[in-house]
């Protein structure tokens, strides 16, 4: 450069400049060098450098290099280059104008220093895209990794850009920030305590996106869209989007409906009040009754044997609804039916149906569900049963 310099002042005496005039030749002319220089870099990085790392990875079977060397991210390092070659002509053009210079010198490295950090963020976004399971632990491991990854580059991006504007190093102000720790610890509290919440969920298999949970104290029943550092968002059936912090979940507890999902049928329970008064031994008329409506014979689901060993019309239906349950289509049999008595409470009998559907979708599991206990229910006056329920006062 400096021979370059002494060139062109010679030259510029040639011409007939006098000692000043070629001075101020020369720098013009080392500056408009100096942008070429720089836009050429720019074109170099743009017309070569990309399509041939572009080709590069497309050739290769991994798949990172095409996430990380993308276009978008090649696109900002080739924003870096051409300040570079600016930021290294600067001292050997304005050496006679020292203020200039490091004016020059420091607005040069703050823009390479928010470039850089610019790229370090793209890549940040992009290490998101290595795991393509949006609901595996993995890929949650990795979202909360990257949050802290960008608020650690900020960080420092911010760091070296103070050092820059004060002309101090940075690991003098880093040393220095031990005494605002406890000031740091209660600006990212928040980010802290989501950081180690959503550890916690994900290193436990807890939460993923796309799972259906329901947490009763902060209104949430949805699906869950996104987790961050913060927060998780969950998108209710009514289409209302529900933030809470991820250490709401690990304090509390909520339900994750997923292994339902998963599984291989949606539970049922309901219970329904037995009048004590209507609980009698079956005698003959009521057993010509069952049968006249087909509870008995070889069309129903009971038979003759079947009221000697149960006697009681309570005892009789409780059979009759576990066979209905047992060959009714919707309900899983594989999995645990049954249909017992609770505690006796003053407003009667508790009975309770327990088994589990094969549909699990909201709205076929609760039109199936209502039409076997519709059957139930209306199975309850031919066994001479009455369902307790308390009148309104005229």
């Amino acid at each position: 450069m400096e021979e370059l310099r002494i060139w062109i002042e010679q030259m510029a005496h040639g011409i007939g400049f006098e000692s000043t005039g070629a001075v101020y030749f020369t720098d013009t002319l080392l500056v408009i060098i100096t942008l070429l220089l720089s836009w050429l870099s720019y074109v170099i990085c743009h017309r070569l450098v990309i399509p041939l790392t572009t080709k590069l990875t497309e050739r290769t079977t991994i798949e990172w290099d095409d996430i990380l060397l993308s276009k978008t991210n090649m696109r900002k390092a080739c924003m870096i280059a051409p300040a570079i070659v600016i930021w290294m002509f600067i001292p050997h053009i304005f050496f006679r104008l020292p203020e200039l210079e490091m004016v020059l010198e420091r607005i040069t490295a703050i823009y390479i220093t928010l470039a850089s950090t610019k790229l370090a963020l793209g890549l940040t976004n992009s290490l998101k895209m290595l795991d393509s399971d949006l609901q595996s632990a993995r890929h949650q491991y990795l979202h909360t990794f990257c949050g802290v990854l960008k608020i650690a580059v900020i960080f420092l991006a911010a760091i070296a850009v103070i050092a820059i504007l004060i002309n101090r190093s940075p690991l003098t102000l880093l040393a220095g920030l031990g005494a605002t720790s406890a000031i740091l610890m209660l600006v990212f509290k928040d980010t802290i305590s989501g950081l180690v919440a959503g550890i916690r969920l994900t290193s436990n298999d807890m939460l993923h996106k796309g799972d259906w949970i329901t947490v009763e104290k902060s209104g949430v029943n949805g699906v869950v869209e996104e987790i961050t550092l913060t927060t998780v968002k969950v998108r209710n059936y009514d289409n209302t989007i529900v933030t809470i912090t991820p250490q709401t979940l690990v304090d509390g507890s909520f339900q994750n409906w997923k292994s339902m999902q998963e599984g291989d049928g949606r539970r049922v329970t309901r219970c329904i009040y037995i009048d004590f008064q209507s609980i009698r031994r079956i005698d003959r008329p009521m057993l010509q009754s069952l049968a006249q409506k087909g509870y008995i014979g070889p069309q129903g689901l009971l038979t003759a044997e079947d009221a000697e060993h149960h006697p009681v019309n309570l005892s009789l239906f409780r059979c009759y609804t576990d066979r209905l349950l047992a060959s009714h289509g919707d309900v899983n049999s594989e999995m645990l039916y049954m249909v017992r008595q609770l505690p006796a409470t003053p407003t009667g009998l508790p009975l309770e149906f327990y088994f589990f559907l094969k549909q699990k979708e909201w709205k076929p599991y609760e039109n199936h569900k209502d039409e076997i206990l519709e059957l139930i229910y209306a199975a309850v006056d031919d066994f001479g049963l009455r369902i307790y329920q308390r009148h309104a006062d005229r």
